[in-house]
């Protein structure tokens, strides 16, 4: 490994919000960096997103290792989208989020993260259905209220992730877009995979492997209800639907398929996106549907990405499942900290070797 004060050139392999986190932070510390991408940015993983920044609503009982991965890149947020901003981009578009449920069951289950979250001193709010329908007056009344959350946000991805790319290139980074099938034939002193789904293609070794999800986003016609201002979590008769308010409308999200490599949109799957929102928001049906696209989230096997050294010449930043929007900063923290030698202590969890 080459001494950490050289500031050696770096390839970064992937363009999406994981890889252009850090082109953008290696970069700004001095490095050379060339930022290898899919041709066109709507081939990004990112670009099929929510973009949700979310730990509380969207932790499980039992994966505490994660949510502490998410609450340490959470508290690098408010900084890391100010300086997004900087230029012009408009990335935030609600604060604060809702979890909503539609049966016993989902209230049960609900309650259950409500109760572990609570536990652990987190910042839950148990929520009334007066106080639901105050601040979200166009949710369905059959919607059963369980806990809001106020520190949480969402962005829009896609300025998000131009922004990121505007940072990286204003930084110094190169960018070029090009497929790489082969690590050995890049003549940069290091690398850093962040190819999301297709890791695995570069270091088969490691365990990462598709998830298909499907997205729609519609837009508010003249006579709709208006979007919620909030993140809006719904749980649905065992499945979960989010409503991400945008300035003209809103992303609904979002299916999961083991599903390989696919992406195509699926009846079916549109058909179960478009019940639950309905079902949660009845204003939706006025709504037109503009854009209905399907995504690859990167998923290890424990739910926790892996970020750090894999040998010499070779690091990874891949696995971020549906949290890679979030984990965004913490990940371009922990491997500008590897290149500098000195590992970063909140990221240890997602070593990448600890399924060896």
């Amino acid at each position: 490994m080459p001494d950490a004060t050289e500031r050696c050139s770096v390839a970064v392999i992937g363009g999406g919000v994981i890889g252009s986190t850090v082109a953008w932070q290696l970069a700004e510390n001095g490095y050379r960096v060339t930022l290898f991408s899919e041709p066109a940015v709507e081939h990004s993983t990112t670009w099929v997103a929510g973009g949700m920044i979310a730990p509380w609503s969207e932790a499980w009982p039992g994966e505490g290792a994660l949510l502490d991965l998410s609450l340490a890149s959470m508290r690098a947020w408010p900084r890391f989208a100010a300086r997004l901003e900087e230029n012009g981009h408009e990335v935030i578009t609600a604060r604060g989020s809702l979890a909503i449920a539609a049966d016993d069951g989902d209230v049960a289950d609900l309650h259950r993260v409500m109760a572990w979250l609570e536990q652990r001193g987190e910042p839950v709010a148990p929520l009334s259905r007066r106080e639901a329908r105050a601040l979200e007056p166009g949710l369905a009344p059959s919607m059963r209220p369980v806990f809001q959350v106020n520190d949480e946000i969402a962005v829009d991805n896609r300025a998000t992730l131009l922004a990121l790319r505007d940072r990286a290139a204003a930084a110094g980074a190169i960018l070029v877009e090009r497929r790489i099938n082969d690590l050995a034939s890049l003549p940069q002193d290091q690398i850093v995979v962040a190819a999301g789904p297709w890791t695995s293609e570069l270091l088969p070794e490691l365990r990462v492997r598709p998830v298909k999800g499907e997205i729609m986003r519609l837009a508010r016609r003249s006579f709709s209800a208006p979007p919620p201002r909030s993140i809006v979590r719904g749980w649905v008769r065992g499945r979960h639907v989010y409503l991400v308010p945008r300035p003209d409308g809103m992303v609904v999200g979002a299916t999961q398929h083991e599903a390989g490599f696919d992406t195509t949109v699926t009846a079916g799957g549109i058909r179960d996106l478009l019940a639950d929102a309905e079902a949660v928001f009845p204003g939706i049906a006025d709504y037109a549907i503009t854009d209905m696209s399907a995504g690859l989230r990167p998923v290890t096997p424990d739910n926790i990405p892996l970020i750090g050294r894999v040998d010499d010449r070779t690091l990874v930043a891949a696995g971020h499942g549906r949290n890679g929007m979030l984990l965004a900063p913490l990940t371009g923290s922990a491997i500008l900290a590897e290149l500098d030698g000195q590992p970063l202590a909140e990221a240890a969890a997602a070593h990448p070797r600890r399924f060896a």
